[in-house]
């Protein structure tokens, strides 16, 4: 049997109702972690909704729960600077005893980074960027001291204190490039996630493209984790989900990423749990 999360897109609903939700999946041992994500703008129409900010939505939830592993699947690269993001990431995984699982990508929103005036870039230059902002990202949270002068980032004798409780702080990568993203996977990662495979072959055929970036920059593959996310609507059975992620299980898919669509309810977790267990 696989390991199961949830996932509560933060938008177009109330704190309570996330808040009442985490703590409902806290106490469903089913479910080894929960997430939202790093957006301003909410992902489904009305594009001008609610949503709420992800960091200190995983502060709060963090103080709220007990047993839940958390994170933001994933946190977009040029919306903060490497050296804050581990900052923040160091005193979130004080916050939760050691439970904080740093997501990271390297960026795609439009519309919301035009609208905010937050350079996002070509996919050149995004992936450029992304590449020196996790190189710094781990080295700030693993050494003592780091130095690094990139064109993007330049860090100075620079420090991260205090350290994660954690000995070393998962970082979490989502994306589907074979390319770049994948490559980054290979060296940095310590779990794979692909959002909304549309087939259990897709999803293998971009695995085997990790495998030949692991071999290639001498990774062993099997230290990444990898983690798909599948959608969870209201009107999903739950014997249907169950054993369609029976199927990314057999592919070799170590983690499902139940995301919710529609009401955010925490009712809607006990009758998934029941199938999965």
């Amino acid at each position: 049997m696989g390991r199961h999360a949830i996932k509560t897109p933060p938008h177009h609903a109330a704190w309570q109702d996330f808040l009442d939700t985490w703590l409902e999946a806290d106490r469903i041992e089913v479910f080894e972690s929960a997430w939202n994500w790093d957006h301003f703008y909410p992902l489904a129409e009305p594009y001008d909704g609610p949503n709420l900010e992800g960091w200190t939505m995983l502060a709060a939830l963090a103080q709220a729960t007990t047993r839940l592993r958390l994170g933001a699947m994933v946190n977009g690269m040029h919306h903060r600077h490497p050296a804050v993001t581990a900052n923040m990431a160091a005193t979130l995984d004080i916050i939760s005893d050691g439970r904080f699982e740093l997501g990271i990508g390297a960026g795609w929103n439009v519309m919301e980074s035009d609208a905010y005036g937050i350079e996002l870039g070509t996919l050149k230059q995004r992936f450029d960027r992304f590449d020196e902002g996790l190189e710094i990202i781990r080295s700030l949270l693993d050494n003592t001291v780091t130095n690094f002068s990139g064109e993007y980032f330049t860090v100075t004798d620079a420090w991260c204190e205090p350290k994660p409780v954690q000995a070393k702080l998962p970082l979490v990568i989502g994306g589907k490039g074979p390319k770049r993203t994948l490559r980054a996977v290979a060296r940095w990662a310590d779990q794979w996630d692909m959002t909304f495979p549309e087939t259990v072959d897709a999803w293998r055929a971009l695995d085997e493209v990790l495998r030949g970036h692991c071999e290639t920059v001498g990774r062993d593959q099997s230290e990444i984790t990898r983690s798909v996310h599948l959608g969870f609507a209201p009107d999903d059975e739950p014997a249907a989900l169950a054993a369609l992620a029976a199927e990314f299980f057999e592919a070799g898919v170590d983690l499902v990423v139940w995301s919710m669509r529609g009401p955010v309810d925490p009712g809607r977790l006990a009758p998934l749990a029941a199938e999965l267990s």
